[in-house]
């Protein structure tokens, strides 16, 4: 089993609880040089709202090409997903971390948009 094949299968454990809760869920991406956050619905078969570093608007706030895979982006990305969700009228989801460590940008991520209002 190579590192992306056990990555997927964390992954899949925790979309399986989830599942069950049948909750809105927040769902990380990471690669090396950008981020990317989406909020699926209770099904998972609807993307209600998403915000990455690959955004003209990020781009440019973050200083231009290949600047997204670092912790400053994932705060930003985090902000930003946090408050399309309060004005789509989500206020709690479920964070799904898709089989990454809670660490570095994925941590990152996640407190900034508990800190903008996002309840997890």
């Amino acid at each position: 089993m190579d590192k992306k094949q056990a990555r997927l299968r964390r992954a899949r454990s925790t979309r399986l609880r989830i599942a069950q809760l049948r909750v809105k869920r927040l769902t990380v991406h990471r690669s090396n040089l950008h981020i990317y956050a989406t909020i699926w619905s209770e099904d998972g078969r609807l993307a209600l709202v998403s915000a990455s570093t690959l955004e003209a608007e990020s781009r440019s706030a973050l200083g231009g090409k290949g600047k997204g895979g670092n912790v400053a982006a994932a705060q930003m990305v985090g902000k930003k997903v946090a408050e399309r969700a309060k004005a789509a009228g989500i206020e709690a989801v479920a964070f799904d971390r898709a089989g990454f460590r809670f660490h570095g940008r994925v941590k990152a991520l996640a407190d900034a948009a508990r800190e903008a209002g996002l309840k997890f």
